[in-house]
């Protein structure tokens, strides 16, 4: 049963289920549970097997094991593994359906972690450093037995979620000579499958004649995300359904293939990181951190794609020291989830932004590099241009425009909860200005101000090479990017007022 508002805009209000025989109400759902049935709470519907308490706390426990401080319990280290545990507690109330409680649980966290950041690069350390509690073999052993349990996990009581679903029909089209973008399967054709307990017909026959499930918003994603899961699809097919989200190997092998393959890079590259940064002992340590962690095996467990941006991020950290290779993994990552761009203008101030232009052009060429590597797909259209096009309005196009339960800043569309797009607007505000003040005057102007040995009195043309372009007491550059700023602010206002 479905019920329609007649207000503007308002559609679909109420989705219930009767049985015919008895006439009971099996289920009804209200406000974004109606649209959204990830936010209804069904059983497993992400990850099956990890969901269940003894597992998910095991997980839990080994990573603190693991990782903790019992010398120091009152530790900032441990506080921070805490801090990393508690999105156990929002995952539970969207486990059964309260998104409302869930989505606020997460802030106080993500604000925690940012302000560590932010100390954590203010002071150059992280804090005061132990003797590792357990030996570097013990870490790997247990890292070998965790890697070994994933695996089993993933394989025998997983299931794949329709981001899963879209990655191995992205694989598909570019094996076949063509793009993701615009060639998802789609519910027009003619129906080729069973009803589900709703009534929907997923599987309908294709442009191409192949019965396939529709995911027509499949294409969301950048183009490294679907070349991701071109080898697992040559490697052992895919025959174009759904096949109910499967929880074993045996429906998708090609998601849970990629899933498995992407897991262990990103272990693998945590590992070759400590190794560089800190020898065997931080190598062991971070490797086993990935793998005790209980939301790096939720990823493994709902087989998304969630973990390739990630692991190509940690291989542009493991090769950090190098401008080109800096770049070309984050173009990867970046063309997997477009928000790693935002890392575009910090990882090129490695390690210093006034460095020398050879290695800033250097990690540009990397970044096109990998630019290329992701979008040489639209060649395989006729008209690369209005591929172009096609590759904007589904993805960014719809990205920018869609809204969301699962952010608080669209709930003013629910009846009783506020509107805080402008609250959202000022903490775009800071954001901004803190990014300006971090990158150009932190580093720059504050260092003359606070450094005894300089002062003021010596950020003059003279005095400050760096800077060949003067206009009135600042260099250029300064007034240049103060303006885009500036300019920047003014179309957020201009875009929150209009929406």
């Amino acid at each position: 049963m479905k019920v329609w508002s007649d207000l503007p805009d308002a559609g679909q209000i109420v989705d219930a289920k009767v049985d015919d025989e008895t006439g009971k109400v099996t289920e009804a759902w209200t406000g974004p549970q109606v649209a959204w049935k990830m936010a209804r709470g069904y059983d497993g519907a992400f990850g099956r097997g990890i969901n269940h308490a003894w597992i998910w706390l095991t997980f839990c426990v080994v990573f603190l094991l693991g990782l903790a401080d019992f010398r120091r319990i009152a530790s900032v280290r441990n506080l921070d593994l805490l801090v990393l545990l508690s999105f156990s507690v929002s995952l539970y109330f969207f486990n059964i359906g309260h998104v409302f409680t869930a989505m606020p649980l997460v802030y106080p966290a993500f604000a925690y972690l940012l302000g560590r950041m932010i100390w954590i690069a203010a002071r150059g350390q992280g804090g005061t450093t132990h003797r590792p509690l357990w030996p570097a073999w013990a870490l790997l052993a247990a890292t070998v037995f965790l890697m070994g349990f994933r695996t089993g996990l993933n394989v025998a009581d997983s299931n794949v979620i329709d981001v899963g679903l879209a990655g191995i029909d992205g694989g598909e089209r570019i094996a076949q000579g063509e793009m993701p973008y615009g060639h998802m399967p789609t519910d027009d054709g003619k129906a080729c499958g069973l009803p589900d307990g709703d009534g929907y017909v997923r599987e309908h026959i294709q442009t191409n004649g192949q019965c396939e499930s529709a995911n027509e918003r499949g294409d969301t994603y950048g183009p490294v995300s679907y070349l991701a899961y071109v080898p697992a699809y040559l490697a052992v097919g895919f025959d174009g359904k759904w096949n109910g989200g499967s929880s074993t190997w045996a429906g998708l092998p090609a998601a849970h293939l990629t899933s498995l393959l992407w897991d262990f890079l990103a272990l693998l590259g945590m590992g070759v990181l400590g190794l560089r940064l800190g020898g065997r002992m931080l190598g062991a340590t971070l490797a086993f951190a990935w793998a005790a962690y209980p939301f790096t095996q939720y990823v493994s467990s709902s087989n998304s794609n969630d973990a390739i941006m990630p692991a190509l991020l940690i291989w542009g950290l493991v090769f950090l020291t190098s401008p080109p290779a800096r770049g070309l993994f984050l173009a990867l990552g970046a063309w997997t989830k477009f928000a790693a761009l935002l890392l575009l203008p910090l990882w090129a101030s490695y390690p210093d932004w006034r460095g020398a232009a050879r290695s800033k052009v250097t990690y540009i060429g990397g970044f096109l590099l990998g630019t290329a590597l992701g979008f040489w797909i639209l060649f395989l259209e006729p008209d690369p241009l209005h591929a172009a096009r096609v590759f904007w309005d589904r993805t960014f196009g719809w990205q920018l425009a869609r809204s969301s339960p699962f952010s608080i800043w669209d709930w003013d569309q629910y009846p009783g909860y506020p509107n805080l797009h402008h609250f959202q607007t000022g903490l775009k505000v800071l954001l901004l200005l803190g990014a300006l003040a971090v990158f150009w005057i932190a580093e720059d102007w504050l260092w003359f101000a606070m450094n005894p040995a300089y002062g003021l009195e010596h950020f003059i043309p003279r005095l400050v090479p760096w800077h060949k372009h003067w206009l009135g007491p600042l260099p250029t550059d300064y007034w240049i990017f103060g303006g885009v700023g500036l300019a920047l602010l003014i179309a957020s206002f201009v875009y929150e007022r209009r929406h």
